[in-house]
């Protein structure tokens, strides 16, 4: 059951993470975008000393944001 709640907290987070940065691309990458950003946002929150993602709650969601917007930078970026 992890899982499908991990896919289910990628999707939501891919969506606003969308939403916020106004890209188009679909719901499956969203879901690619939500997860990654997962990794990428506690990834960067351990770097400067912080708590990443610690399961299903509202701290994880926004440095799951963060990173999620971040990685659509990246993206954009090297488009």
């Amino acid at each position: 059951m992890g899982i499908v709640l991990w896919i289910v907290f990628g999707a939501i987070v891919g969506l606003v993470a969308s939403l916020v940065m106004g890209n188009k691309d679909g719901l499956v990458v969203d879901i690619i975008i939500g997860i990654v950003g997962a990794v990428l946002g506690g990834w960067l929150m351990s770097f400067f000393g912080k708590v990443g993602v610690t399961g299903f709650n509202l701290y994880s969601f926004l440095v799951a944001l963060l990173g999620a917007v971040v990685l659509i930078a990246i993206v954009r970026a090297v488009r």
